[in-house]
């Protein structure tokens, strides 16, 4: 007699990708034996892993509410008026810088220099020879003649030059010649009067030198 003998193994196994989540585990029996080392095999089920597989996955996003889009749209409008106001102010200031006429500078005035002053001598007896019943006026005025050049020259007028200089000190008027202005600039007339002369002098800061008897003088 012949006997034959199916070695059908009652469990099927399949090899699978290690990405398949595994469904089940399961032991063989000839694990168990003793003299071998167990092993484990995977049951894959096909039909979950593809539907999963093929369902996709939308992205969700969310609209912003009304009033969020409201307020947003009033922050630009009001960023906008801003905007054109500044423009418009600017726009106006220059018309205005180009329409209005440049300011003019207040120039500070500066002391001016006296011309000439007078020592309380040269005032008094200038006042006696004006205390006359004609009012006069007497005029300083530099000539060329001497041995440096130039020599003072006094003279009654009754009026002033156009370009003259009318200098005034304790009430005391004289008269500064144009043409001498530059000569006698800052000087100082005194009076002497001694045994040798009586006269009108002058301290002259512009004079560069004089002549022995001093009538005349040099710039």
């Amino acid at each position: 007699m012949s006997r034959t003998i199916n070695n059908v193994n009652p469990f099927k196994l399949k090899f699978i990708p290690k990405t398949v989540p595994a469904a089940a585990d399961s032991v063989s029996p000839d694990s168990q034996r003793p003299g071998k080392k167990p092993f484990k095999f995977i049951v894959s089920n096909q039909s979950k892993s593809s539907k999963a597989s093929k369902s996709p996955k939308w992205s969700s996003y969310a609209f912003p509410s009304r009033e969020t889009i409201k307020s947003h749209e009033e922050a630009i409008k009001k960023q906008n008026k801003a905007i054109d106001e500044q423009i418009a102010a600017a726009v106006s200031k220059n018309d205005r810088s180009c329409t209005e006429p440049p300011k003019k500078r207040k120039r500070k005035l500066r002391p001016r220099k006296a011309l000439i002053t007078l020592s309380p001598k040269a005032i008094k007896h200038l006042r006696a020879l004006l205390a006359q019943p004609e009012p006069k006026l007497i005029r300083v005025s530099a000539r060329n003649r001497g041995c440096s050049g130039l020599t003072y020259d006094l003279q009654y007028i009754t009026e002033p030059g156009k370009f003259d200089e009318v200098v005034e000190q304790d009430g005391v008027k004289i008269v500064i010649d144009s043409k001498a202005l530059f000569s006698i600039i800052g000087s100082e007339m005194d009076w002497v009067d001694d045994k040798l002369a009586s006269k009108f002098v002058f301290k002259n800061p512009n004079s560069k030198g004089t002549c022995g008897c001093g009538e005349s003088f040099m710039v």
